[in-house]
């Protein structure tokens, strides 16, 4: 899991965070406490570098600050074009991101983050008029009626690029959830995507594309729209995470984020 800093944290990494902020000219004391000061750095930062403003440093603000590119990273304009898209508070948005979003969408090599689900690759590929049984029973672990398998991090690839050579690349996009938000690859249609490439090669262009597919995901479904527009946050966990999402309590994340979001952004109106 990608290391985040946040208030309250403390110890080297934050007298790293600190001595970086310091050296590119952001006002603030090494002295290995987030607090008030550090989070105000890095929120500068943020802003300067165009990244999600929310005062917590991962990966994408880390990178900013050393001076790496971050053209693909989600900027704050990509969250207020989604939040004016959804008809909801930038706070809103802001909280699904914090809570809902895998964090970084891209592998440290560019390409977006996946995770091969191999019991729907199983339903695709019959439903393309494939064997799929007897797929399965040769490659069980890319292919099979039963959840699992997972390799994670960049070696999903290596189970996609493996699906794709026994059954096709529609199927193999299909059968994926593909970076920040999760989205499934099968939904490619009735997002309006004119083909299922089309979608794989949106994913990759930047996780601002990422957040686009997330709107489209909650405009298709009215349910789920008049849920975030409403901020009943329980009805929106169930309803993207299923039936299991209080397990990881997403429902309070999502109020928590928010209250944290909403003064800052009444504060800046």
């Amino acid at each position: 899991m990608d290391l985040i800093l946040k208030a309250g944290a403390h110890g080297l990494p934050v007298q790293e965070l600190q001595g970086l902020l310091s050296t590119a000219g952001f006002k603030v004391v090494v002295d290995g406490w987030f607090g008030d000061a550090t989070a105000a750095a890095v929120m500068a930062a943020q802003r300067k570098f165009g990244l999600v403003v929310d005062g917590m440093a991962g990966p994408k603000t880390m990178a900013a600050i050393r001076g790496l590119p971050v053209h693909h990273c989600l900027s704050e304009a990509d969250l207020q074009a989604a939040a004016d898209k959804l008809e909801v508070p930038l706070a809103s948005v802001k909280a699904v991101n914090a809570v809902e979003s895998v964090g970084c969408g891209m592998l440290p090599d560019g390409r977006p983050k996946i995770l091969l689900e191999r019991h729907v690759a199983y339903k695709l590929a019959k439903e393309a008029g494939m064997d799929a049984d007897a797929l399965a029973a040769r490659f069980p672990a890319i292919i099979n009626k039963a959840r699992g398998g997972y390799a994670g991090g960049a070696s999903e690839w290596v189970r996609f690029d493996s699906l794709r050579g026994i059954t096709s690349q529609a199927v193999a996009v299909g059968a994926c959830s593909w970076g920040l938000f999760q989205i499934m690859g099968y939904h490619w249609g009735e997002l309006g995507f004119p083909a299922a490439e089309e979608f794989q090669r949106a994913m990759f262009y930047s996780e601002g594309d990422q957040l686009d597919a997330f709107v489209r995901y909650v405009q298709n479904d009215p349910a789920l729209l008049k849920a975030l527009r409403a901020r009943k946050w329980t009805d929106f966990a169930r309803l993207y995470n299923g039936p299991a999402y209080a397990e990881n309590s997403y429902d309070a994340k999502l109020v928590a984020a928010y209250a944290r979001f909403a003064p800052a952004e009444k504060a800046a109106a």
